[in-house]
């Protein structure tokens, strides 16, 4: 298949499929006499099982890293299971920085107790006072 068949049948576009294929995580295809890329199913397996990472917020270096352990057959799963335990801290992590970015933000907007003016703007006001550090 060519490579506009590829993106359609994977739901992608034409720049993300050679984006994955310069980044290493997508095997080069075949170049039919034409110069036209020639895609196979197995092209489409590894778009998709990239896709799904991607859909997990799982960075590059780790699909990377996922990928050269589905070729280890033998190896038991524990690595995998180190990375994803890796990626839910890191969301655990996100998560926590969240919730205190939320509590800054409901901290500002009660600086304001109704429309005013824009020169009488608490939360205008609050912004601009530069803690310490800034």
């Amino acid at each position: 298949m060519k490579i506009g068949e590829l993106a359609t049948a994977s739901g992608c576009d034409i720049e993300t499929v050679r984006y994955y294929e310069k980044a290493g995580l997508l095997d080069a295809p075949a170049r039919a006499v034409n110069g036209y890329r020639t895609y196979t199913a197995t092209h489409l397996a590894e778009l998709r099982f990239i896709r799904q990472c991607r859909s997990l917020q799982m960075g590059l270096a780790d699909i990377r890293t996922l990928i050269a352990l589905r070729t280890e057959r033998q190896a038991n799963c524990g690595s995998v299971n180190n990375l994803v335990d890796h990626h839910i801290d890191r969301i655990d992590q996100q998560l926590r920085s969240l919730a205190m970015l939320r509590v800054e933000l409901v901290q500002l907007r009660e600086q304001c107790d109704g429309p005013h003016r824009m020169e009488d703007c608490a939360i205008l006001r609050e912004l601009s006072n530069t803690g310490p550090g800034l």
